[in-house]
Protein backbone atom coordinates (compact mmCIF):
# COMPACT_ATOMS: atom_id res chain seq x y z
CA UNK A 1 0.00 0.00 0.00
CA UNK A 2 2.57 2.30 1.07
CA UNK A 3 4.28 1.53 -2.22
CA UNK A 4 1.48 2.46 -4.33
CA UNK A 5 1.30 5.69 -2.59
CA UNK A 6 4.94 6.87 -3.07
CA UNK A 7 4.45 5.08 -6.68
CA UNK A 8 0.86 7.35 -7.13
CA UNK A 9 2.94 10.34 -6.18
CA UNK A 10 5.78 9.63 -8.34
CA UNK A 11 3.38 9.85 -11.37
CA UNK A 12 1.96 12.83 -10.34
CA UNK A 13 5.40 14.54 -9.92
CA UNK A 14 6.06 13.28 -13.59
CA UNK A 15 2.62 14.47 -15.41
CA UNK A 16 2.53 17.66 -13.31
CA UNK A 17 5.99 18.56 -14.61
CA UNK A 18 5.50 18.27 -17.75
CA UNK A 19 2.43 19.84 -17.87
CA UNK A 20 3.51 22.80 -17.78
CA UNK A 21 5.94 22.40 -21.17
CA UNK A 22 4.21 23.94 -24.44
CA UNK A 23 3.14 20.82 -26.68
CA UNK A 24 2.97 18.29 -23.82
CA UNK A 25 -0.37 16.81 -22.62
CA UNK A 26 -0.54 16.10 -19.21
CA UNK A 27 -3.46 13.49 -20.41
CA UNK A 28 -0.82 12.22 -22.44
CA UNK A 29 2.05 11.38 -20.06
CA UNK A 30 -0.80 10.09 -17.64
CA UNK A 31 -1.41 7.42 -19.93
CA UNK A 32 1.54 7.01 -21.09
CA UNK A 33 2.54 6.10 -16.84
CA UNK A 34 -0.69 3.78 -16.92
CA UNK A 35 -2.57 5.67 -14.92
CA UNK A 36 -5.37 8.08 -17.22
CA UNK A 37 -8.02 5.25 -16.51
CA UNK A 38 -7.79 6.00 -13.16
CA UNK A 39 -7.71 9.18 -12.63
CA UNK A 40 -10.71 9.56 -15.08
CA UNK A 41 -13.12 6.61 -12.56
CA UNK A 42 -11.54 8.46 -9.65
CA UNK A 43 -13.16 11.89 -10.27
CA UNK A 44 -15.78 10.59 -12.07
CA UNK A 45 -17.45 8.06 -9.59
CA UNK A 46 -15.87 9.61 -6.72
CA UNK A 47 -19.17 8.85 -4.68
CA UNK A 48 -18.43 5.27 -4.85
CA UNK A 49 -15.56 4.88 -3.05
CA UNK A 50 -15.07 8.62 -1.52
CA UNK A 51 -12.11 7.83 0.72
CA UNK A 52 -10.43 5.16 -1.51
CA UNK A 53 -10.46 8.20 -4.77
CA UNK A 54 -9.59 10.98 -2.24
CA UNK A 55 -6.96 9.44 -1.50
CA UNK A 56 -5.47 8.83 -4.33
CA UNK A 57 -6.63 12.20 -5.70
CA UNK A 58 -4.49 13.99 -2.98
CA UNK A 59 -1.18 11.44 -3.37
CA UNK A 60 -1.65 12.54 -7.48
CA UNK A 61 -2.16 16.16 -6.61
CA UNK A 62 0.46 16.30 -3.89
CA UNK A 63 2.72 14.55 -6.66
CA UNK A 64 1.47 17.13 -9.69
CA UNK A 65 2.38 20.06 -7.75
CA UNK A 66 5.48 19.20 -6.75
CA UNK A 67 6.28 18.52 -10.22
CA UNK A 68 5.25 21.59 -10.92
CA UNK A 69 7.24 23.54 -8.57
CA UNK A 70 10.24 21.29 -9.09
CA UNK A 71 10.44 19.73 -12.23
CA UNK A 72 8.56 22.30 -14.93
CA UNK A 73 11.32 24.77 -15.22
CA UNK A 74 14.41 22.30 -15.56
CA UNK A 75 12.44 20.28 -18.20
CA UNK A 76 12.00 23.90 -20.12
CA UNK A 77 15.79 24.52 -19.84
CA UNK A 78 16.33 20.82 -21.04
CA UNK A 79 14.07 22.01 -24.06
CA UNK A 80 15.81 25.03 -24.61
CA UNK A 81 18.94 24.21 -24.22
CA UNK A 82 18.55 20.48 -26.32
CA UNK A 83 15.43 21.14 -28.38
CA UNK A 84 15.76 18.44 -31.12
CA UNK A 85 16.91 14.92 -28.62
CA UNK A 86 14.33 16.61 -26.05
CA UNK A 87 11.94 16.64 -29.14
CA UNK A 88 12.70 13.35 -30.37
CA UNK A 89 12.18 11.85 -26.61
CA UNK A 90 8.73 12.98 -26.43
CA UNK A 91 8.12 11.53 -29.49
CA UNK A 92 9.47 8.42 -28.79
CA UNK A 93 7.55 8.47 -25.29
CA UNK A 94 4.40 8.62 -27.44
CA UNK A 95 4.93 6.00 -29.73
CA UNK A 96 6.07 3.59 -27.04
CA UNK A 97 2.38 3.97 -25.56
CA UNK A 98 0.63 3.60 -28.99
CA UNK A 99 0.50 -0.27 -28.55
CA UNK A 100 -1.16 -0.31 -25.14
CA UNK A 101 -3.77 2.75 -26.18
CA UNK A 102 -4.96 -0.15 -29.31
CA UNK A 103 -4.81 -2.79 -27.08
CA UNK A 104 -7.49 -0.84 -24.74
CA UNK A 105 -9.81 -0.44 -27.76
CA UNK A 106 -10.35 -4.30 -27.23
CA UNK A 107 -9.37 -4.64 -31.18
CA UNK A 108 -11.12 -8.24 -32.56
CA UNK A 109 -10.25 -7.21 -36.22
CA UNK A 110 -8.98 -4.82 -38.27
CA UNK A 111 -12.05 -2.67 -40.19
CA UNK A 112 -12.78 0.58 -41.73
CA UNK A 113 -13.78 2.14 -38.57
CA UNK A 114 -10.17 2.27 -37.13
CA UNK A 115 -8.72 4.48 -39.23
CA UNK A 116 -12.00 6.85 -39.22
CA UNK A 117 -11.62 6.98 -35.48
CA UNK A 118 -8.31 7.89 -35.35
CA UNK A 119 -8.78 10.22 -37.92
CA UNK A 120 -11.16 11.76 -35.99
CA UNK A 121 -9.04 12.51 -33.29
CA UNK A 122 -6.59 13.80 -35.05
CA UNK A 123 -9.04 16.68 -36.58
CA UNK A 124 -10.25 17.15 -32.85
CA UNK A 125 -6.77 18.45 -31.81
CA UNK A 126 -5.56 20.19 -34.93
CA UNK A 127 -8.70 22.46 -33.98
CA UNK A 128 -7.24 23.74 -31.05
CA UNK A 129 -4.23 25.17 -33.49
CA UNK A 130 -6.79 27.53 -35.43
CA UNK A 131 -7.43 29.60 -31.89
CA UNK A 132 -7.00 33.46 -31.84
CA UNK A 133 -4.66 34.36 -30.10
CA UNK A 134 -4.74 36.52 -27.14
CA UNK A 135 -8.10 36.32 -26.60
CA UNK A 136 -8.29 36.40 -22.90
CA UNK A 137 -5.11 38.12 -21.75
CA UNK A 138 -7.07 41.50 -21.10
CA UNK A 139 -7.35 42.38 -17.48
CA UNK A 140 -10.21 44.76 -15.57
CA UNK A 141 -13.01 43.65 -13.57
CA UNK A 142 -13.97 40.85 -16.08
CA UNK A 143 -10.71 38.90 -15.37
CA UNK A 144 -12.38 36.31 -12.55
CA UNK A 145 -15.09 35.64 -14.73
CA UNK A 146 -13.32 34.90 -17.44
CA UNK A 147 -10.44 32.96 -15.89
CA UNK A 148 -13.38 30.64 -14.82
CA UNK A 149 -14.28 30.33 -18.28
CA UNK A 150 -10.77 29.65 -19.35
CA UNK A 151 -10.21 26.85 -16.54
CA UNK A 152 -13.16 24.98 -17.84
CA UNK A 153 -11.89 24.69 -21.34
CA UNK A 154 -8.19 24.38 -20.20
CA UNK A 155 -10.16 21.10 -18.19
CA UNK A 156 -10.87 19.82 -21.37
CA UNK A 157 -7.05 20.30 -22.12
CA UNK A 158 -6.31 18.51 -18.75
CA UNK A 159 -8.04 15.68 -19.26
CA UNK A 160 -8.49 14.63 -22.37
CA UNK A 161 -4.95 12.95 -23.93
CA UNK A 162 -3.32 14.75 -27.25
CA UNK A 163 -4.50 18.52 -26.00
CA UNK A 164 -1.42 20.59 -24.42
CA UNK A 165 -3.41 22.86 -21.47
CA UNK A 166 0.05 24.82 -21.83
CA UNK A 167 -0.08 25.71 -25.86
CA UNK A 168 -4.00 26.67 -25.10
CA UNK A 169 -2.91 28.92 -22.59
CA UNK A 170 -0.54 30.21 -24.79
CA UNK A 171 -3.31 30.55 -27.51
CA UNK A 172 -5.32 32.21 -24.94
CA UNK A 173 -2.37 35.02 -24.27
CA UNK A 174 -2.06 33.40 -20.51
CA UNK A 175 0.80 31.35 -20.43
CA UNK A 176 3.28 33.91 -18.83
CA UNK A 177 1.08 35.05 -16.68
CA UNK A 178 0.01 31.39 -15.28
CA UNK A 179 3.79 30.60 -15.12
CA UNK A 180 4.04 33.57 -13.03
CA UNK A 181 1.07 33.23 -10.64
CA UNK A 182 2.24 30.05 -9.68
CA UNK A 183 5.51 31.13 -9.26
CA UNK A 184 4.83 34.09 -7.09
CA UNK A 185 1.59 32.78 -5.39
CA UNK A 186 -0.56 34.77 -6.82
CA UNK A 187 -4.07 33.52 -5.61
CA UNK A 188 -6.52 36.35 -7.13
CA UNK A 189 -5.19 35.13 -10.61
CA UNK A 190 -5.27 31.00 -9.99
CA UNK A 191 -8.16 30.61 -7.07
CA UNK A 192 -10.76 31.44 -10.08
CA UNK A 193 -8.62 29.25 -12.52
CA UNK A 194 -8.84 26.22 -10.17
CA UNK A 195 -12.40 26.78 -10.02
CA UNK A 196 -12.92 27.10 -13.32
CA UNK A 197 -10.85 23.83 -13.48
CA UNK A 198 -12.50 21.88 -11.09
CA UNK A 199 -15.84 22.48 -12.67
CA UNK A 200 -14.43 21.35 -16.55
CA UNK A 201 -12.79 18.42 -15.06
CA UNK A 202 -15.93 17.30 -13.32
CA UNK A 203 -18.14 17.18 -16.26
CA UNK A 204 -15.73 15.87 -18.92
CA UNK A 205 -14.45 12.80 -16.53
CA UNK A 206 -18.75 12.30 -16.00
CA UNK A 207 -18.43 11.92 -19.80
CA UNK A 208 -15.51 10.07 -21.04
CA UNK A 209 -15.87 7.52 -17.77
CA UNK A 210 -19.79 6.67 -19.73
CA UNK A 211 -17.51 6.67 -22.69
CA UNK A 212 -15.33 4.29 -22.00
CA UNK A 213 -17.51 1.87 -20.37
CA UNK A 214 -20.52 1.95 -23.33
CA UNK A 215 -17.93 2.65 -26.06
CA UNK A 216 -14.47 1.37 -25.58
CA UNK A 217 -13.37 0.86 -28.93
CA UNK A 218 -14.09 3.99 -30.20
CA UNK A 219 -13.18 6.11 -27.36
CA UNK A 220 -9.58 4.39 -26.98
CA UNK A 221 -9.25 5.23 -30.89
CA UNK A 222 -10.16 8.67 -30.89
CA UNK A 223 -8.04 8.81 -27.86
CA UNK A 224 -5.27 7.26 -30.35
CA UNK A 225 -5.69 10.24 -32.42
CA UNK A 226 -4.85 12.34 -30.32
CA UNK A 227 -1.91 11.01 -28.99
CA UNK A 228 -0.94 10.71 -32.71
CA UNK A 229 -1.86 14.50 -33.33
CA UNK A 230 0.25 15.41 -29.97
CA UNK A 231 3.76 14.30 -31.97
CA UNK A 232 3.26 17.30 -34.29
CA UNK A 233 2.92 19.74 -31.54
CA UNK A 234 6.28 18.42 -30.13
CA UNK A 235 7.93 18.20 -33.32
CA UNK A 236 11.18 19.99 -33.50
CA UNK A 237 12.08 19.38 -36.65
CA UNK A 238 14.75 17.15 -38.89
CA UNK A 239 18.13 17.00 -37.09
CA UNK A 240 21.02 17.50 -38.86
CA UNK A 241 23.50 14.70 -39.11
CA UNK A 242 25.58 16.00 -36.31
CA UNK A 243 22.76 15.78 -34.36
CA UNK A 244 21.15 12.78 -35.67
CA UNK A 245 22.56 10.01 -33.42
CA UNK A 246 21.26 11.99 -30.31
CA UNK A 247 18.19 12.30 -31.31
CA UNK A 248 18.12 8.66 -32.44
CA UNK A 249 18.92 7.47 -28.65
CA UNK A 250 16.66 9.94 -27.37
CA UNK A 251 13.64 8.54 -29.35
CA UNK A 252 14.47 4.99 -28.71
CA UNK A 253 15.45 5.59 -24.81
CA UNK A 254 11.82 7.27 -24.35
CA UNK A 255 10.15 4.77 -26.63
CA UNK A 256 12.02 1.50 -24.54
CA UNK A 257 10.82 3.10 -21.36
CA UNK A 258 7.67 3.63 -22.22
CA UNK A 259 6.88 0.67 -23.54
CA UNK A 260 8.45 -1.24 -20.64
CA UNK A 261 6.31 0.40 -18.21
CA UNK A 262 3.07 -0.17 -20.43
CA UNK A 263 3.98 -3.91 -20.46
CA UNK A 264 4.07 -3.89 -16.56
Amino acid sequence: MQNRSILTVCKGAIVGGTMLVPGVSGGTMAIILGIYDQLVHAVASFRRQPRQNLLFLFLFCVGGGLGMLLFSRPLLSLLNAFPLPMGYFFIGAVAGSIPMIYQKSQPSSFSWHVPVYVLAGVVIVSLFSVLPTGVISSTGSWQPLLLIVTGIVAAAALVLPGISVSYLLLMLGLYDKTIAAISHLQFSFLLPLFIGLCIGILLVTKILERLMDRHPRPTYLVILGFMLASIASVFPGLPSLAVAPACVLTFAAGFFIIYRLSKL
